[in-house]
């Protein structure tokens, strides 16, 4: 499917594009977001939808998706679409003439916002041929609601920080936790890494180290059981489980963007203070952007999304100037346009 011909698309629907979604709003501009993954929010949505957040501007603290609604709220009120489930291809055309291209849709454009965090991203699976089957069926690597897992009994498997920030997280709502990691060293923070170790030393939560997955134990159709595999002793032992929440890290890829004659370093997108990144027309924010001083943060990615629709709409529409003005004084608002 071909889609509607707008000024400025933007790859990427973590905080950083969809901020720069709701600026080019803001500009009158019209705008839309591609994303890869199934619904907005990026690595906050897809990796720890329930952590905290301490440093986003007006709030003391914030859930990740609290943030990630209020971002959304704020970025469609302008009517541009997010279209989800769209993994970017290739890019074909020239700037003024632009051509996204995804698996199945192509999204004509002016102008391009790359905010597309750390690339596409998924999650590392077990390699266990015996988990295979069950993925979508009591193998999750990923959760959004940790109230599905009321009252039952939950394995991670993993030793870095989500599956220890998973491991706190549902203790107050499975009936039971496990955290099962082939060694004894962990990859979190040793914050949490304590307080998972004392939970298990009272007994509320059980801790496996040098053991693996060894097979899956199933009735009637549904997981009853893990059988673990001490990788010292080569013994086995059996656990109850009824879901299994591997959280083994993520791979991720740039993919296609690395050719787009972009200035492309480290799978980082080298740009300078007005985020252009070497190819007309494009522009890049957020944790893709390498530059000297480079903050890897969320309030600095919701600056460069700025910085990058004002170029990209002097860029589109010359007649508008780069510096929009405060929003305080605009007409969109129902303000005194000034």
């Amino acid at each position: 499917m071909v889609r509607e011909r707008r000024d400025i698309t933007i790859i990427g629907a973590g905080p950083t594009g969809l901020f720069a979604l709701f600026y080019a709003g803001m500009r009158g501009v019209s705008a839309q977001i591609v994303d890869a993954l199934p619904e907005p929010g990026g690595q906050l949505t897809a990796l720890y939808p329930e952590k905290y957040i301490f440093d986003v501007a007006g709030f003391s603290k914030v859930l990740t998706k609290d943030l990630v609604r209020a971002c959304v709220e704020q970025a469609v009120q302008f009517g541009s679409p997010i279209h989800c489930n769209q993994r970017v291809t290739a890019l074909e055309g020239a700037a003024g003439a632009f051509e996204v291209v995804t698996e199945s849709d192509r999204f004509p454009t002016r102008a391009l916002v790359v905010a597309a965090g750390i690339g596409a991203f998924a999650p590392r699976r077990l390699p266990q041929a015996c988990a295979a089957p069950w993925y979508g069926r009591g193998i999750f690597d990923r959760v959004t609601d940790p109230s599905a897992f009321a009252g039952r009994r939950v394995v991670i498997i993993g030793g870095g920080d989500s599956a220890f920030d998973w491991a706190r997280q549902l203790r107050d709502h499975a009936a039971r936790v496990t955290l099962v990691h082939r060694s004894d060293r962990f990859r979190a923070h040793a914050a949490t890494v304590a307080d998972v170790r004392a939970a298990a030393e009272a007994g509320k939560t059980a801790l496996y180290t040098f053991h693996e997955l060894h097979d899956v134990i199933a009735e009637n159709g549904a997981i009853v059981a893990l059988e673990l595999r001490d990788v010292k002793a080569k013994t086995t032992t059996r656990v109850a489980a009824d879901v299994v929440l591997p959280m083994l890290g993520f791979v991720s890829d740039i993919g296609a963007l690395a050719g787009w004659g972009l200035t492309v370093q480290h799978d980082e997108i080298v740009v300078n203070s007005r985020m252009e990144t070497g190819r007309a027309g494009v522009w890049a924010a957020g944790d893709i952007t390498a530059y000297d001083g480079k903050l890897k943060l969320i309030a600095t990615g919701f600056a460069e999304a700025a910085t990058a629709v004002n170029q990209a709409v002097h860029f589109v529409h010359p007649e508008m100037k780069v510096n929009p003005g405060h929003s305080s004084n605009m007409a969109i608002f129902g303000q005194k346009d000034d």
